[in-house]
């Protein structure tokens, strides 16, 4: 069995804004639509990982982001 990758207090911090991110997007996407405007994400969440993100060195190189989360949380 693989084992997760030990990430750093930057790297952890992406990652659970990354997470909240996603969970934010998701909420908005199922929630309905309201007078037919589309789901609206606070730019509050966005800028907390994109904060996060550049504190990491991770801005711009989401691909090197991506393989980080996938090794932190392997696929079964």
């Amino acid at each position: 069995m693989p084992t997760a990758a030990v990430l750093t207090d930057h790297e952890r911090t992406a990652v659970q804004a990354y997470l909240r991110l996603l969970h934010t997007v998701r909420a908005a996407f199922d929630a309905p639509a309201a007078a037919g405007r589309p789901p609206l994400v606070p730019p509050s969440v966005l800028a907390e990982a994109d904060q996060a993100l550049a504190r990491t060195g991770l801005a711009g190189n989401e691909g090197a982001f991506f393989d980080l989360l996938g090794d932190w949380c392997p696929k079964p």
